[in-house]
């Protein structure tokens, strides 16, 4: 057992001293792309009928009249002290508005995730006990139609249903604009918990349930499709044929035995499956006006502000990779089977 867990040490080290060196590149690819994409930060804050002048000394003071060498060397420098440097267009600190930004993705991740397992697990569940028949085939569909849609366009398909047409949510935003909003963790849903005040909580939950519900229906397909395989290949597998000739009963079977194996292969697709939210939730928050990291970072990059989109693209990868890299421990402890 020691031995086992020595391995993991050092296979968790090894996965630990890896996240530099991947920060270290999608850092500099996000400087390169940054300096050619087109556009240029000062049209974006003076517009192009400034002078030339006014131009030149607002290069300067932003530091983008140095060469690129130069500039990448501070960027870097900046990155190990854990300076992200100030915004552009605003002067605001870029830790500061991703901090600000940061929780309200977390929230909606969160709930859509929680509504994915939800919806998925018992249509997984629906599927295969209705293996071959109709049902299973209408699952099916629905899980491969759910992952299939764009999240945009599910957004604004959920918003002419619910907001527009029927008129039960909220067409976007996270709180209503004559209140103001509960500042104690960022998470809305919790501060308003940790206020005491219900007003707030029915508020904050009305703003969150379409988005979130839209969202984890998109993403349902994923653990209904998988539950559906993985148990499905559990239940045939040798171990679950000997706890029946045990006469152990079919839901015992089932719950003690298939499920927590048929979960594993769950578990990492999960991490996998936040991970694409990170980038696909870009076009979804920007639907809804959710103020989020995802928009923040579309305004940035309509703006022409390189160091917020290099701080949130750093700060997003890292939190991507960290999870990922629990992820894998996690599975690694609870299937002794992994070799690492």
């Amino acid at each position: 057992m020691s031995r086992d867990l020595n391995k993991l040490f050092k296979y968790s080290l090894f996965k630990i001293s890896l996240i530099p060196l991947m920060l270290l590149i999608i850092s500099t690819l996000v400087f390169i792309l940054l300096r050619i994409a087109p556009g240029d930060p000062v049209d974006a804050i003076l517009g192009s009928g400034a002078n030339e002048v006014s131009r030149e000394l607002l290069r300067d003071k932003l530091g983008l009249s140095d060469s690129l060498l130069n500039q990448y060397l501070s960027y870097i420098n900046n990155i190990l002290h854990l300076n992200f440097g100030e915004s552009l267009s605003t002067q605001e600190s870029v830790l500061k508005i991703i901090l600000k930004s940061l929780p309200a993705s977390l929230e909606l991740g969160i709930f859509s995730i929680f509504f994915a397992i939800l919806i998925g697990f018992p249509l997984g569940f629906l599927g295969l006990k209705n293996k071959g028949k109709k049902r299973d085939y209408i699952v099916r569909l629905i899980g491969i139609s759910s992952y299939s849609i764009p999240p945009f366009w599910g957004a604004m398909l959920a918003q002419l249903i619910f907001s527009v047409n029927i008129r039960i949510f909220p067409i976007g935003g996270r709180f209503p604009i004559i209140h103001s909003q509960p500042q104690i963790t960022g998470f809305l849903v919790l501060d308003s918990l940790l206020d005491n005040n219900l007003i707030y909580l029915r508020d904050s939950l009305y703003h969150l349930a379409l988005p979130s519900l839209t969202l984890g229906f998109l993403l349902s397909g994923i653990f209904s499709r998988s539950l559906r395989l993985n148990l499905d290949k559990a239940i045939k597998s040798d171990y679950v044929n000997a706890a029946l000739c045990r006469g152990i009963t079919g839901r015992k079977i089932i719950l003690n035995h298939a499920l927590p194996n048929a979960l594993l292969p769950i578990v990492t697709i999960s991490g996998l499956t936040i991970a694409s939210l990170a980038g696909g939730a870009l076009l979804f928050e920007v639907t809804f006006s959710w103020p989020g990291i995802a928009l923040r970072l579309h305004e940035a990059i309509s703006q022409r502000d390189y160091t917020v989109v290099q701080g949130i693209v750093i700060i997003t990868s890292l939190l991507i990779v960290s999870l990922n890299l629990f992820v894998d421990i996690f599975i690694a402890l609870l299937d002794p089977r992994i070799e690492y």
